[in-house]
C-alpha cells in the first residue's frame, strides 16, 4: 500500500513502447443503511482475466483482486461519500508491462495497481439525454481486441470522439469495420434499445466490450420487471424503429440516449420531459435500488467491504 501516485518505469517499458496494459474500472460507495460495497466485483477480475490474457500478459487471480480492491477500499473508507450524495469513490485496477523491452515481444514483468479517487455524481439532477452521431472511424476490427478493457482500445478513440465534440455530439455510435451495417457500441458504453412493445434489445458482437452494467440490467429486464429481452445482431437501418435508446456504462449506470445523427439524418428516441423514456427510468431505478440496498440484490452482487480491522 503506497501513497504516493508516481510510477518510476524505464523509458524502454513494454507499457510505454508497445501499449502492453489493460485496466478495469468500478465503484466503492455507502448504501442506504451505512454499508459500503462494491457492485460485482468479481466479474471486473473475470474480464480483467479475459484482457491479460489476449495482450499475453498474466492473468491476475480473481481472488487476489478482490483482496487488492477490499484494502484499497479499507484503506480510503474516509474518503467514500456518504449516502445520497451521488457521489462515489472510483476504483481503477490495472496491469502494465513494466520492464524494458525493445523488439516487439511481450514483457516478462508487470505491474498491477489499484488507485481510488472520489468522483462526484454522474447526473446533477436528472439524466439529460445525450446525443450521439454515427462515427466515419471504426472502433474495433473483426478479431482484434474489442472485446477486451485494453487502454489501446481509448486511445484509438479519442481523436473519434474529439471531432464528435468539435461538430457539437456528446458520443460517437461505432458500426462494425467489417460491413459497417450494424451497430456495436460508443468508445466507452455498450447499447441498449427499447422497441415500441416493451421489449429490450442489445447489439451482439465478437468485437464488442461485454458491459458488466450491461449484463446486470439485462438481468433486471428479465427478472425483476418481467420484460423480453433479446441480444442479437442490430442493423442500423432498424435503428429508427426503436422508442428508446441507452447508453450502459459503470459511471451512469444507463444514460438516455436523445437523438442519433446519421450523416445529415436525425433519429430521435422517446424521453420524458427531456430525461429518460419510461423503461429505460425502470431499469436505471430498480438497478440502483439493489446497488444502493434498496431492493434486494441477486446473491453475490453486493460486495461488503467489512469496516473492522481496517
Amino acid at each position: 500500500m503506497t501513497t504516493d501516485a508516481n510510477v518510476v518505469l524505464n523509458e524502454c517499458a513494454g507499457v510505454l513502447q508497445y501499449c502492453q496494459a489493460c485496466f478495469e474500472g468500478l465503484k466503492a460507495y455507502t448504501t442506504e443503511d451505512g454499508r459500503i460495497v462494491t457492485f460485482r466485483p468479481d466479474q471486473n477480475a473475470l474480464r480483467m482475466m479475459d484482457s491479460a490474457a489476449r495482450l499475453e500478459m498474466p492473468q491476475f487471480p480473481k481472488e487476489r483482486f478482490l483482496d487488492a480492491v477490499t484494502r484499497v477500499v479499507k484503506a480510503n473508507a474516509a474518503y467514500v461519500p456518504p449516502y445520497g450524495s451521488g457521489a462515489t469513490l472510483y476504483l481503477r485496477p490495472y496491469m502494465f508491462g513494466s520492464n524494458a523491452v525493445i523488439g516487439v515481444k511481450p514483457a516478462e514483468e508487470f505491474q498491477f495497481r489499484v488507485f481510488a479517487t472520489p468522483v462526484g455524481p454522474y447526473f446533477n439532477s436528472d439524466a439529460k439525454p445525450v446525443t450521439i452521431c454515427v462515427s466515419d472511424f471504426d472502433r474495433a476490427a473483426p478479431h482484434g481486441t474489442g472485446h477486451i478493457k485494453a487502454g489501446l482500445n481509448y486511445a484509438m478513440s479519442l481523436h473519434a470522439i474529439v471531432e464528435a465534440h468539435k461538430q457539437g455530439f456528446d458520443e460517437n455510435m461505432y458500426l462494425d469495420a467489417a460491413t459497417r451495417t450494424k451497430v456495436e457500441e460508443t468508445g466507452g458504453s455498450n447499447f441498449l434499445f427499447v422497441t415500441k412493445d416493451n421489449k429490450i434489445v442489445t447489439p451482439k458482437s465478437d468485437s464488442i466490450l461485454p458491459s458488466i452494467t450491461r449484463r446486470s440490467l439485462v438481468y433486471v429486464a428479465k427478472e425483476y420487471l418481467g420484460l423480453e429481452v433479446e441480444e442479437r445482431e442490430v442493423y442500423m437501418e432498424e435503428v429508427k424503429d426503436f422508442a428508446e435508446c441507452g447508453l450502459c456504462g459503470t459511471a451512469a449506470v444507463i444514460s438516455p440516449v436523445g437523438k442519433i445523427y446519421d450523416h445529415g439524418k436525425e433519429i430521435p428516441f422517446l424521453s420524458a420531459a427531456e430525461g429518460m423514456g419510461p423503461v429505460i427510468r425502470q431499469l436505471y431505478d430498480t438497478l440502483t435500488g439493489i446497488q444502493m440496498g434498496r431492493i434486494e440484490a441477486p446473491k453475490g452482487w453486493i460486495h461488503v467491504i467489512d469496516q473492522e480491522d481496517k
